[in-house]
C-alpha cells in the first residue's frame, strides 16, 4: 500500500481552521490531483504524461503536495493582495504567474493569447470600448429621445466584463465579519471575477481558474463543453449551442459517462470518440498507441487559421493576442475595412494558415478519412465567403445611411439602424460561419442562420429608404 506524500505543516495550519469555516474548499482540494502528488513525482512521469511543464521546482515545493501554502504564498513581493493572515503572509489572489512555478509552459503560451488580453482589447480598442458602453449603459427617455447613462461598475462586472475579465485592484484594507470573527482583509475593487483576460493584484493576466475551477483544478472539468459554455454561447459566440445539435455533440451527450476525462495524454478513440472544444483547440491528442497526434496549447488560437468571430467580416487570426493594436487601412481599429480588405499588416500570412489548418486536418483525420476532411472545409470556405458577402451588403446599406444624414458615424452602434448592423455581422453571419465549421445545420439555417440575414438586411432596406 502505498504512502500517502506529505501535506506541508503550513497548509495543515490552514486546512485546521478552514475545514470548518470553508469545507467545501478542503474537501474539493482533497479530491484535487495537487493534494495526491508532489511536483518532485509529477517530473518522474514520462514526458508524455506529464502535467506539469517547468523542470526546475524551488526546492521548498519539491516533496510536499500542492497545498493552500504552497498556492496562496507565491511571489508575495508582487502581489499588492497579500496581508498578513493568522501569522501567515497570504495572496488573496493565486494567479497566473503563481502557477508558473509548476506549469511554466502553459502559462507562457496562454500569455501571448486573445484570451490573455480580452480585457485589454476591450478598452483599449477605443471601437470596442465604445461597443461595450453601448450594450451596457443605463437607458431612459426623455422628451421622446433615448439617453445613454453610464452603468455601474457592478453591472459592468457582471456582462462582457464577466467573461473579458476586470482590473482586480487594491484599495486599502477593510474588516469584514466572517464566521471567525472580524478580521482584516484586503479591500479589492472588481472583485469577485474570473474573466480570462483578468488583471491581477501582481499585474499578470489571466485566471487559470476558468477553466481549471478552484480547489480540484480538475481537468476534465476543463476538457467538457460545459465550461467553454459559460461565454461561448449564441447569439454572439454561439459555439456551445451549435455543439449541442452536431453529431459530435450527441455522441458527447450520448456517451460521455463512457469516456476516459482524465487520462494524459488523451489518446483519440480509445478514450473518448468525438471532439470537444478542448480536443480541437488546445488538448495534446494521440493515436491509442501514443503517437502524437496535436500537441497542446493553452494559446486556444494556435490551431485557428482564420478567425470566424468576424468584426466586421472574417479575416486571418492576427499575430499577436493584443487586438487593440491593429488598425485597417483607414486608421480604424479593426482588423478589416468596412469594404472587408484585411490589415494584412497584423494578421498571418497564407502560409501560416496553411500550417495551421494542416495541423486541423490531422486531428479531423483522426477519424474521419481525407475526402470527408477535405469536403468539410471546401464547405466552410465558401460559408464564409458568402456570410462575408451578406455583411458587406449591411454596410453598404449603413454607409448609405450615414451619407444622407440619417444615422451619425461618430458612434456607430446606438441607432435603431447601426443596431441592426451589428447584428448581421455579431449574431447572424457568426451563426453561420460556426454551424458551418462544427456541424449544426438550424444555426446554418433558422436559428439566428441564413433567416434572419436575409430578413435583417430587409429590415435595413427600409430604413436606409424610408427614415427621415
Amino acid at each position: 500500500m502505498s504512502i500517502a506524500p506529505p501535506i506541508s505543516e503550513q497548509s495543515q495550519v490552514c486546512m485546521l481552521c478552514h475545514k470548518n469555516y470553508t469545507p467545501g474548499i478542503v474537501e474539493d482540494w482533497l479530491k484535487s490531483r495537487h493534494s495526491k502528488t508532489t511536483p518532485e513525482l509529477a517530473l518522474k512521469n514520462p514526458p508524455l504524461e506529464r502535467r506539469i511543464s517547468s523542470e526546475v521546482i524551488p526546492e521548498t515545493l519539491q516533496s510536499t503536495v500542492v497545498g493552500c501554502y504552497e498556492c496562496h504564498s507565491l511571489n508575495a513581493s508582487a502581489h499588492k493582495d497579500n496581508f498578513e493572515h493568522f501569522g501567515f503572509w497570504i495572496n488573496v489572489i493565486v494567479s497566473p504567474n503563481d502557477c508558473k512555478t509548476c506549469h511554466s509552459v502553459e502559462v507562457d503560451q496562454y500569455s501571448v493569447s486573445k484570451k490573455a488580453h480580452a480585457l485589454e482589447n476591450l478598452q483599449q480598442n477605443p471601437l470596442f470600448h465604445t461597443f461595450g458602453e453601448a450594450i451596457t449603459s443605463v437607458k431612459e427617455i426623455k422628451d421622446g429621445k433615448i439617453i445613454h447613462f453610464n452603468s455601474s461598475e457592478y453591472t459592468k462586472a457582471e456582462t462582457c466584463y464577466a467573461c473579458h475579465g476586470t482590473a482586480v485592484t487594491v484599495k486599502g484594507m477593510k474588516k469584514v465579519l466572517s464566521k471567525m470573527g472580524e478580521i482584516d482583509v484586503p479591500d479589492l475593487a472588481n472583485w469577485p471575477n474570473q474573466g480570462v483576460g483578468r488583471i491581477n493584484p501582481d499585474g499578470s493576466l489571466g485566471a487559470c481558474t476558468s477553466c481549471h475551477p478552484r480547489h480540484n483544478f480538475s481537468i476534465e472539468v476543463a476538457r467538457k463543453p460545459y465550461t467553454c459554455s459559460q461565454c461561448h454561447l449564441e447569439p454572439d459566440v454561439p459555439a456551445f449551442e451549435v455543439y449541442k445539435e452536431s453529431k459530435h455533440g450527441n455522441i458527447f451527450f450520448s456517451m460521455q459517462h463512457e469516456w476516459n476525462w482524465n487520462n494524459v495524454p488523451w489518446r483519440i478513440g480509445k478514450d473518448f470518440q468525438a471532439p470537444t472544444c478542448a480536443t480541437c483547440h488546445n488538448s495534446l491528442i494521440t493515436t491509442p498507441d501514443n503517437k502524437v497526434i496535436v500537441s497542446r496549447t493553452h494559446d486556444f488560437g494556435a490551431r485557428l487559421w482564420v478567425r470566424l468571430f468576424g468584426l466586421i467580416y472574417s479575416h486571418p487570426q492576427p499575430k499577436s493576442g493584443e487586438t487593440y493594436l491593429i488598425k485597417n487601412k483607414d486608421g480604424i481599429p479593426l482588423p478589416t475595412a468596412y469594404t472587408g480588405e484585411p490589415a494584412s499588416e497584423y494578421l498571418i500570412d497564407k502560409s501560416e494558415q496553411l500550417r495551421r489548418q494542416t495541423e486541423m486536418e490531422k486531428l479531423c483525420q483522426g477519424c474521419h478519412n481525407t475526402d470527408w476532411v477535405n469536403q468539410h472545409f471546401v464547405k466552410l470556405d465558401v460559408t464564409i465567403a458568402e456570410t462575408d458577402r451578406m455583411s458587406l451588403s449591411a454596410t453598404h446599406l449603413l454607409q448609405k445611411a450615414w451619407n444622407e444624414g440619417l444615422a451619425d458615424p461618430s458612434n456607430p452602434f446606438d441607432e435603431t439602424i447601426e443596431r441592426l448592423w451589428i447584428k448581421q455581422w455579431f449574431f447572424y453571419a457568426n451563426s453561420v460561419r460556426y454551424a458551418s465549421a462544427m456541424g449544426g445545420p438550424d444555426f446554418a439555417t433558422f436559428k439566428n442562420g441564413w433567416w434572419e440575414l436575409t430578413a435583417n438586411l430587409h429590415e435595413m432596406l427600409k430604413l436606409s429608404q424610408n427614415q427621415k
